[in-house]
């Protein structure tokens, strides 16, 4: 299996802090990661990120990761189908690989690879 589904959203986002307050809200959960560069929830099977430079990185609004098992054949599966490569592999911590695209048609898509436990 190359893919367990999409598990985890990014929202860009230009208030961490105000923005923090709404998801705790919406979601009725504490983060499990609270840091001046992410906060991230875990609700209901999914995980939420709120990236405070998202925009930065061109990010124009949600972006779902699909969850791989082999992140670097997967991005370069997508390079061939035609997307543009925006976000190169990079580890996040723990091992955790992401990477992004804009696909075809210009909507942006995440991969991201957990590490082998």
């Amino acid at each position: 299996m190359t893919t367990t589904g999409v598990q985890t959203i990014i929202y860009p986002v230009k208030d961490r802090d105000r923005a923090r307050e709404l998801f705790r809200a919406l979601l009725g959960v504490e983060p499990y990661a609270d840091e001046p560069y992410y906060v991230g929830f875990k609700a209901a099977g999914q995980d939420v990120g709120l990236d405070p430079n998202g925009h930065a990185k061109g990010m124009t609004g949600p972006v779902p990761y699909w969850h791989v098992t082999d992140l670097r054949d997967r991005l370069a599966a997508l390079l061939e189908g035609g997307a543009e490569l925006l976000q190169d592999a990079q580890d996040v911590g723990n091992g955790r690989l992401i990477a992004s695209v804009k696909d075809t048609d210009g909507n942006l898509v995440g991969l991201l690879q957990d590490p082998v436990a």
